[in-house]
């Protein structure tokens, strides 16, 4: 039995010879897998590192947090962080 599965799998081989070491065509082929293998790292670390930091705040969401950070403060009385909300729209 293992010496037919053996025979298959040489029959099966034998178009593409044995890569080994310098892959089918005679150079260092393993570099190339190599370099793919890294490429496809870097785009899914890449997509991975983008849904994490999530997206950036707008510079109008930016100005409502200070707003904010200031009213809880003190900075601020109740009527003038209306006020300037309302102009922030």
């Amino acid at each position: 039995m293992t010496t037919e599965v053996a025979a298959m799998l040489t029959e099966f081989l034998a178009p593409w010879g044995n890569p080994g070491w310098y892959g089918p065509h005679g150079g260092p082929g393993w570099l190339i897998g190599l370099f793919f293998l890294l490429l496809v790292a870097a785009l899914i670390g890449t997509v991975i590192w983008l849904a994490v930091r999530g997206r950036p705040r707008s510079g109008l969401g930016r100005a409502k947090d200070l707003l904010a950070e200031r009213y809880a403060r003190g900075e601020l009385s109740s009527e003038e962080y209306r006020e300037r909300l309302s102009e922030l729209g």
